[in-house]
């Protein structure tokens, strides 16, 4: 047993650790299990003592809780960005209602899993000619992001014999409250200001392309409901002015998404009641625009807490009385737990050593770190875990959205991380 409280007693204070506020997974005999599984048992299955684990009973308990609260009639798109893993897309297909994808072979992985084209939708600024056509040969939803995008499509789309499916994707005047990330509201590169669009709606000539409707996206990872039914409130407002402008049919509206999840100490889930009540209110206020698809898009809500990154203990020292925690995992795999992936100041996720989820924290904090060459390199920093030895595994929640591919896994030349869906 090592002792992390260098040349003391090491002392325990039975204080809760933060792992015990992620209870979407079961507990047998200090053990942490993935869909019933012990990690011994994972990398015994997979032969890696580094990788991903997602619950897919986690991710069904989501949507679960996503349908319970939002009304029946608006519809649930998967964001595949927040994790394209491929088991994962696959399985989402029943699940949900459609599809979201930000790239080329993100639309082919979603073509690829059986998920109707007619369900499918591409966002994000700066598409490619190459991306526009394979879009408009599949018959997928292109949502165009500038008045150029539109007339690259229309034009693109006399080489394929097929006209463009289009979207216009509106950046709002208005913003979301609190949002870990803003996408809409003031100058973005994202969607056509609204201002513009619903000046050129009226003289547009729609008969060179098939309208489909629009896609209102504010922001991401907001854990406030009052900010998200404020944003609602004004998209639904922002929705009801672009169809009175619009001279031909308007199909569907992405409402878009925004829903957060706890990374920090002090957040709670969010609650979907209070949404989805304004929701209900909201449909009772533009009883027209019930006529229309109404869907909201979420990738990391569905996803994040149902997954975890497990990397095993490799040594432990100490350097001028601090304590570092060494791991085969790094930043390489999960550049966004190491701070860097939209942190202004770097807050730790929740982690836990998983063979020991029940023994006592000690009170001197550890830091724990990666194999790679730089200080960025850091897993959680001044820590509170129970006492660590070699060979114990090593686990980050919340990890089953922007992880493997956000990360940049040939920096220095360390093997990619392995993935698995239980």
């Amino acid at each position: 047993m090592v002792n992390l409280a260098a040349g003391s007693q090491t002392t325990t204070k039975k204080v809760a650790p933060i792992h015990q506020q992620m209870d979407q997974f079961a507990v047998q005999d200090q053990q942490l299990l993935i869909a019933g599984f012990k990690l011994d048992e994972i990398a015994r299955l997979i032969n890696q003592d580094v990788f991903y684990a997602y619950d897919l009973n986690v991710i069904e308990k989501q949507i679960e809780n996503f349908k319970q609260h939002i009304p029946q009639s608006i519809k649930l798109h998967y964001a595949i960005k927040a994790n394209p893993y491929p088991a994962l897309v696959n399985a989402m297909v029943t699940k949900v209602d459609g599809f979201d994808v930000a790239s080329h072979k993100e639309m082919l992985l979603a073509l690829q899993s059986g998920m109707p084209a007619s369900e499918i939708s591409f966002a994000g600024p700066a598409k490619q000619e190459v991306e526009i056509t394979a879009a408009i040969e599949a018959g997928i939803t292109l949502h165009v992001e500038s008045l150029t995008e539109l007339e690259r499509a229309i034009s693109l789309s006399k080489c394929t014999n097929k006209q463009a499916k289009i979207a216009f994707r509106v950046n709002p005047a208005f913003e979301l409250k609190g949002a870990g990330m803003k996408m809409g509201g003031g100058p973005k590169q994202f969607g056509i200001d609204e201002e513009i669009l619903l000046d050129k709606l009226p003289k547009m000539d729609f008969s060179q392309f098939e309208f489909v409707g629009f896609h209102i996206f504010w922001g991401s990872q907001n854990l406030k409901p009052d900010a998200i039914m404020n944003a609602h409130n004004c998209t639904f407002e922002l929705a009801d002015r672009l169809c009175a402008v619009t001279p031909v049919k308007v199909k569907t509206i992405n409402i878009g998404g925004g829903f957060g999840v706890p990374y920090f100490a002090g957040e709670t889930r969010l609650n979907l009641a209070p949404i989805g009540e304004n929701l209900s209110s909201l449909l009772t206020q533009y009883s027209q625009l019930t006529e229309l698809e109404l869907v909201i898009e979420l990738g990391r809500y569905l996803v994040a807490e149902a997954g975890i990154y497990a990397c095993k203990v490799t040594d432990i020292k100490t350097s001028r009385g601090h304590t570092y925690i060494m791991t085969n995992g790094g930043l390489h795999h999960h550049l966004s737990n190491s701070g860097n992936f939209g942190q202004v100041i770097r807050k730790n996720y929740p982690v836990a050593i998983a063979n020991k989820m029940n023994e006592a924290v000690i009170q001197e904090p550890v830091s724990v770190v990666g194999p790679l060459c730089t200080p960025l390199d850091t897993l959680a920093d001044k820590f509170k875990l129970p006492q660590a030895e070699i060979g114990d595994w090593f686990v980050v929640y919340q990890s089953g959205a922007y992880g493997a591919t956000a990360s940049p896994q040939d920096f220095l030349g360390h093997p990619h991380v392995t993935e698995i869906l239980l």
